[in-house]
């Protein structure tokens, strides 16, 4: 059985913004006057926060473009077709555009390839904004309770005085069990996630933060370049302990995980976690942030899947692999991963437990402790996390 590498490249779409150019207007030989709305919209004190949500890429603006960002989020939630803005730079309008999509994954009608128009005048300080609009009414309203559904389904398997770490991964976990990666006309937001169950990176990392913000968990949504591929990616960043952290919930399903047939076989079903906490430094080889903001820095790793749960090993020695396995044996897992802080320690590992079959001795073990004449076992590598699993 060979090894079996993962680039993990997803695909996110970015929205495409048209721009419409009016000339300025002149009428009687005059200018037009600033419209009414828009000199309302300019008196108005511009909220700082809203309530349910962090905002992340709205502490980032200055204060013209955090008075657009307020305009944009209430016309969206207004369902307006055209609506004026107080600003008229393109590219201060489309930074403002992407970081309410970015900070609101609740706004699902506006995230799906809808082209979205601004009509701009020459010589004036506003503009007209049109975003398109998915979806019925009815469908809205499918979508939105599915979301709710989504969010208690989460709610019931959250242990009582769980802390955040275990939110954060029972989300994760449940985004993946609950959505496939499949390319679609709903793939690009939470509606493919919850209501088709269908989406592609951009889906699944809203559907992470939709439900960690309702459970009060500071999480934002980023998107970058995936190494060696065209295709973007889109991923969270977490705030667990005063410390960030990534997390990637598209990278964590991964079907085709084993070799051959055994993927096939419910008993080898298994999530992923090598993306929930990654260290910060492999992941960040295969990843790289959208430079349009800044995004905070994730150095921590004390939160990584396998530091917590005593799985995580700086050398590679047999004896405390083996320790390893049988406890988790004796706890009846019928899977055992873990992984290493080091290419040479993994390396190591490698040629030892898989090249040179002492995978067997473990196999023995599990053998002996479910009584046992026979046994057919499994192996899975995803060597750019430096991990490795063996599943019974």
């Amino acid at each position: 059985m060979s090894k079996k590498r993962f680039s993990g490249l997803r695909l996110i779409l970015m929205v495409p913004v048209v721009v419409l150019l009016a000339g300025g207007l002149i009428i009687g030989g005059r200018a037009l006057q600033e419209p009414g709305e828009v000199r309302t919209l300019k008196k108005q004190e511009v909220a700082q926060t809203d309530e349910g949500h962090r905002e992340y890429y709205f502490g980032l603006l200055n204060e013209n473009e955090q008075r657009g960002y307020r305009e944009i989020l209430e016309g969206i939630r207004s369902f307006e077709d055209k609506f004026y803005l107080s600003l008229s730079g393109d590219n201060e309008i489309d930074r403002v555009y992407h970081a309410v999509l970015k900070d609101h994954p609740e706004l699902f009608w506006v995230h799906n390839r809808e082209k979205v128009y601004k009509t701009t005048y020459s010589g004036r300080d506003y503009c007209q904004f049109s975003p398109g609009y998915t979806y019925t009414e009815e469908q809205r309203q499918e979508i939105t309770q599915a979301m709710e559904n989504a969010y208690q389904e989460v709610l019931s398997q959250i242990p009582d005085g769980a802390d955040d770490y275990t939110k954060v991964m029972t989300v994760y976990t449940y985004v993946i069990d609950n959505t496939e990666y499949v390319i679609s006309d709903d793939d690009q937001s939470i509606a493919g996630a919850f209501w088709k169950k269908q989406a592609v990176c951009a889906g699944y990392a809203g559907a992470v933060q939709y439900l960690l913000e309702r459970l009060d968990i500071p999480c934002i949504y980023v998107e970058g370049d995936a190494a060696n591929s065209t295709q973007g990616h889109a991923w969270n960043i977490v705030e667990l302990n005063g410390q960030y952290y990534y997390v990637d919930a598209t990278n964590g399903d991964q079907p085709d995980f084993l070799e051959g047939d055994a993927t096939l076989l419910a008993e080898h079903k298994t999530t992923i976690y090598d993306y929930l906490c990654p260290f910060p430094q492999e992941y960040e080889e295969n990843y790289t942030a959208s430079d349009e903001f800044p995004v905070p820095a994730c150095t921590a790793t004390d939160m990584n899947f396998y530091v917590r749960n005593g799985a995580c090993f700086d050398t590679y020695d047999w004896s405390s692999v083996y320790d390893l396995c049988r406890l988790r044996i004796d706890s009846d897992a019928a899977v055992v991963r873990f992984k290493f802080g080091s290419q040479g320690a993994y390396d190591e590992a490698y040629m030892d437990l898989i090249d040179s079959n002492h995978i067997q001795d473990i196999a023995k073990y599990y053998m002996e402790v479910h009584g046992l004449s026979q046994i057919s076992y499994h192996y899975g590598v995803i060597d750019n996390m430096k991990t490795l699993y063996f599943m019974f």
